[in-house]
């Protein structure tokens, strides 16, 4: 798990590296979008679950982590062709990556199946939703594309797989796996929640 953490944190710093470059920003708010980006989900989930110290707190390695990450995105991005591929890959790679490391924290500290697989969603999702705040974008788990959906149905997958006797390693794979092909196809074919409106009256 130590590695996909490592995977998680490294696409999720690189993801708000370029979305920082993006928005203009100078070499220091890129490095801070990176590394909130990386670790505001994990930093959000511990406080909710009573873990302490945070885990960026406990390893203050993962912050000269990020802020490598985020500083090697910001001078490899200039030879990209396809930026924003490149963003909505890293994302979707840290999106499910952060999903099954928050259920495993949180069955390690003895939560309930639901409060496992929220905390998964929360600590999927919310390192991004802090990138695009800072960066004055709408979100993109306010926006129709599937986005927190993914990361339930990611953590629901781990938990089940290993509630039926599916040893760790193999359930940790297949919902990564699984998670980030759901992300993508949503991504391809523009796949949706349904949207629910109320009609206005007419005013007089």
């Amino acid at each position: 798990m130590q590695v996909i953490y490592l995977v998680a944190i490294t696409a999720e710093a690189a993801s708000g590296a370029i979305m920082g470059m993006r928005r203009r920003m100078d070499l220091f708010g890129v490095c801070v979008v990176g590394t909130v980006t990386a670790l505001g989900g994990g930093s959000i989930r511990d406080v909710l679950l009573g873990h302490y110290p945070l885990g960026w707190v406990a390893h203050p390695e993962y912050l000269f982590f990020t802020v490598g990450a985020a500083l090697a995105a910001a001078f490899l991005v200039r030879y990209m062709h396809r930026v924003r591929m490149a963003f909505l890959l890293l994302d979707a790679l840290g999106l499910v990556a952060f999903a099954v490391i928050g259920c495993d924290v949180a069955e390690a500290a003895g939560a309930h199946p639901a409060i496992v697989v929220l905390m998964g969603m929360v600590t999927g999702i919310c390192g991004g939703l802090l990138r695009d705040i800072l960066c004055n974008q709408v979100p993109l788990v306010l926006r129709r594309d599937l986005y927190a959906s993914v990361a339930l149905a990611t953590g629901t997958l781990y938990v089940l797989l290993q509630r039926y006797g599916v040893g760790h390693d193999h359930a940790t794979a297949i919902a990564l796996v699984t998670g980030f092909l759901f992300r993508m196809v949503a991504i391809r074919w523009s796949l949706t929640l349904p949207v629910f409106t109320t009609r206005t009256p007419p005013e007089h």
